[in-house]
């Protein structure tokens, strides 16, 4: 009974854990949105008739062009963030989505090449984004999702550039995480619409749960987004898996799980 009983508290723990995790990354998604709205509404406009520059002005900041190092090929809620971290603190300047919203140029690529073409032909189509634009940022890896689905095209593009796979306990594990995250960050999104980043980021779910489920109609449903087909999501993580295994070369491929720590990390870069 006390092993049954303490089986049964570790779960309802981890399960807890998934859900508080879930939210307290979707809220940064509207912080996101409040802080962008303050910034696009009040204090740049008040630092343009001050005199001074803005980040939007100063496009000497930008970087020379680099090639990508390093690429997180994990599905989200794999510990991508965790990954982004561990690689900033090693030297590589890391692309998470969460630094996407934040960069409107890299934003604005994805919807103008990616999201708004599949929503417009009613196919969430992979398409051909600009990677090197990404290194223009002065970004030399990369996490998380989008990019993690482009992996076959990274793999022959960057020829020195590493790949690593983050991954779970289970798929089981997983989806449970990533059903809590997704629904907290589609939920709110719908009251941001007027906002244009925010449609672009409704533009993105939309394409992105179209890729995940292997759905087209996620396209073109109303918001909030419905939910999720776990059996399809979890066919699409394991194909995903097995299929960066197949591809990418033993040599050029880390498969890792954040609980490691950083000596694999180190070992392999």
């Amino acid at each position: 009974m006390t092993t049954v009983h303490e089986s049964t508290t570790s779960s309802f723990l981890a399960a807890t854990s998934e859900v508080l995790s879930g939210i307290a990354t979707g809220s940064t998604h509207g912080y996101w949105y409040a802080k962008n709205l303050c910034n696009k509404w009040l204090f740049k406009p008040f630092q343009r008739l001050a005199g001074f520059s803005t980040n939007d002005d100063d496009k000497s900041a930008e970087s020379s062009p680099k090639e990508l190092q390093v690429v997180g090929v994990g599905y989200g809620r794999t510990g991508t963030y965790s990954l982004t971290l561990a690689l900033d603190q090693l030297g590589y300047k890391t692309l998470h989505t969460q630094h996407m919203y934040e960069t409107p140029e890299i934003l604005d690529m994805w919807n103008r090449e990616i999201f708004t073409p599949s929503i417009e032909s009613g196919n969430a189509d992979l398409g051909h984004p600009d990677f090197d634009l990404i290194a223009t940022k002065g970004f030399t890896a990369t996490a998380d999702l989008p990019m993690s689905l482009y992996f076959e095209q990274l793999v022959d593009r960057y020829p020195d550039c590493k790949f690593i796979l983050t991954t779970r306990q289970s798929s089981e594990v997983w989806f449970r995480s990533w059903d809590m995250l997704t629904k907290t960050i589609t939920q709110p999104t719908r009251y941001f619409r007027w906002m244009s980043h925010a449609d672009t980021i409704n533009r993105y779910y939309r394409w992105l749960f179209s890729r995940i489920n292997e759905d087209n109609s996620y396209l073109s449903a109303p918001l909030p987004l419905p939910d999720q087909n776990k059996e399809r999501a979890i066919a699409s993580y394991e194909e995903h898996n097995r299929r960066v295994r197949e591809v990418i070369p033993e040599d050029r491929l880390l498969e890792y799980n954040v609980k490691q720590g950083y000596e694999p990390l180190c070992d392999f870069l």
